[in-house]
């Protein structure tokens, strides 16, 4: 179990005015009880309101929900990856606030 937030993308999905979605991917190497660290201020949100998780049960190709842990300290989000599975690819869409 690591950080591996340096080996994410991160990118804004929707720039709404009063509200944002980002989308993180993951590396193909991530395993579950890694953690992914957000500044949530880098993408214009404000409060985290929602996280929806996906795993790729066939690379790149087929996701299904797979739910992470996560939390906010002063302003950054923890996001620990669930499920029980090691070396697979992670989708997570974060919902919120912007500043």
């Amino acid at each position: 179990m690591g950080d591996v937030s340096s080996g994410c993308t991160i990118r804004e999905v929707l720039p709404n005015p009063g509200v944002v979605c980002i989308k993180i991917e993951t590396a193909a190497t991530v395993d579950d009880g890694d953690t992914i660290a957000v500044t949530l201020a880098d993408y214009g949100m404000k409060t985290l309101e929602g996280v929806i998780g996906f795993i790729h049960t066939t690379t790149d190709s087929v996701i299904v929900q797979e739910q992470p842990t996560t939390s906010v300290t002063s302003g950054v989000a923890t996001i620990t990856v669930g499920g029980s599975t090691d070396d697979k690819k992670r989708v997570y869409y974060l919902f919120g606030d912007s500043v």
